[in-house]
C-alpha cells in the first residue's frame, strides 16, 4: 500500500491531535515524576494528582481524535460481515455518519458543559485554573475528530471499507482478526 499524500487538513489534524496528545502524555510523565520525588523527599505536592487527572482527560480525548485520523478506532464489524453484500457496501457511509453524529453530539454536550462551568465560575480544587479549560477538551476533540474522519475518508478510505474477506461460511467468529490483519 502506498503512503497517502499529505493534505493541509491532514497535516493540521496530525499536528493538533498527535502533538497535543503527546504533550499531554509527556506532561503526565513529568507530573508523576514530580509527585514521586516529592513523596520520597517527604514533601508531597498537593496539586500533582489533580494535574495528572486533567492531563489524562486531555490525552484520552485527543488520542480518540488521533485514532480516527489513522482509522485505528474500535469498530464492531461482525454485523457487516454477516450481512448481505448490499449492507457491506454501506460500511463507509455507516462509519462516517455514525462517527460524525457521535462527535457532533459530544461537541454539543461539551459546549454545554463549558458554558455551565463558565457561568458558575468553577475552579479546580488545588490548581489555580478555571474548570472550563479542562472541559474545553470535549468540543475541541470533537471538532478535531470530525476533521480527522473527513481526512481519513479522503486518504484511507480502503481501511474504512470492509475488504473482501474470503472466509468460508461459518468462520465469521474471527472476522475482526481477518479484517484488521496487516493494517
Amino acid at each position: 500500500m502506498r503512503a497517502p499524500l499529505r493534505s493541509p487538513l491532514g497535516t493540521f489534524v496530525k499536528i493538533i491531535a498527535d502533538v497535543a496528545a503527546g504533550a499531554a502524555c509527556a506532561g503526565i510523565l513529568i507530573v508523576v515524576l514530580v509527585q514521586v520525588i516529592g513523596r520520597l523527599a517527604g514533601h508531597p505536592f498537593p496539586w500533582t494528582e489533580e494535574a495528572t487527572r486533567f492531563l489524562f482527560i486531555w490525552m484520552v480525548f485527543l488520542g480518540l481524535a488521533a485514532g480516527f485520523r489513522t482509522v485505528e478506532s474500535a469498530r464492531v464489524v461482525i454485523f457487516l460481515v454477516l450481512a448481505r453484500r448490499f449492507f457491506q457496501h454501506l460500511a463507509v457511509p455507516i462509519y462516517v455518519v455514525s462517527s460524525v453524529f457521535f462527535f457532533g453530539l459530544m461537541g454539543w454536550t461539551g459546549l454545554t458543559l463549558v458554558r455551565q462551568q463558565i457561568m458558575m465560575s468553577e475552579t479546580a480544587a488545588t490548581l489555580p485554573i478555571p474548570m472550563w479549560v479542562i472541559g474545553l477538551v470535549m468540543p475541541v476533540s470533537a471538532v478535531i475528530a470530525i476533521l480527522a474522519i473527513l481526512e481519513s475518508l479522503r486518504s484511507r478510505r480502503e481501511l474504512i471499507a470492509l475488504p473482501e474477506l474470503g472466509l468460508p461460511v461459518g468462520e465469521t467468529a474471527h472476522a475482526d482478526i481477518s479484517i484488521s490483519a496487516g493494517h
